[in-house]
């Protein structure tokens, strides 16, 4: 059995990650990865990456911004790869940040709910798509239209 090499190309951190090559240039643009480069600048990726990349792309499809993974990904020492404290360390983290994402989805539906109940769609308490509806204290109907 042969030993696997310490480094990966950018090629085949893509085909094992699953993430475009100009993603990954992306993320080492943001500085959420690194690479070093040959003496034909070309990149080369330590091993531990795949799991970094994992980390990423996990987290961004939880919503969670790029800029803020990487200031998680600040506390892994560098050259790390994520492990399980780290993943409990980082949902510590962003505990608080997904649960007001979630109170305002169920705020939003909640309001959406309203909205059809209501049928009529300019309320004064449609803050969905008539906020702050100043014609409303003229009354209901096409307030423009009749009072001109």
């Amino acid at each position: 059995m042969s030993e696997l090499p310490a480094e990966l190309t950018i090629g085949e951190l893509s085909r094992r990650s699953g993430v475009a090559t100009s993603a990954l240039r992306f993320y080492e643009r943001q500085g959420l990865i690194s690479s070093r480069r040959t003496s034909g600048n070309q990149r080369r990726y330590p091993r531990s990456t795949l799991r970094l990349v994992a980390f990423i792309r996990a987290s961004h499809h939880l919503g969670i911004p790029l800029e803020v993974i990487g200031g998680v990904l600040d506390f892994l020492p560098e050259g790390a790869a994520p492990d399980h404290a780290f993943w409990r360390r980082a949902s510590a983290c962003w505990s608080a940040e997904l649960n007001k994402r979630i109170e305002q989805l169920e705020c939003m539906r909640d309001r959406f709910t309203e909205c059809i109940g209501c049928g009529c769609l300019s309320f004064d308490q449609c803050v969905l798509v008539n906020p702050g509806d100043f014609l409303a204290a003229k009354g209901p109907g096409p307030a423009r239209l009749i009072n001109d």
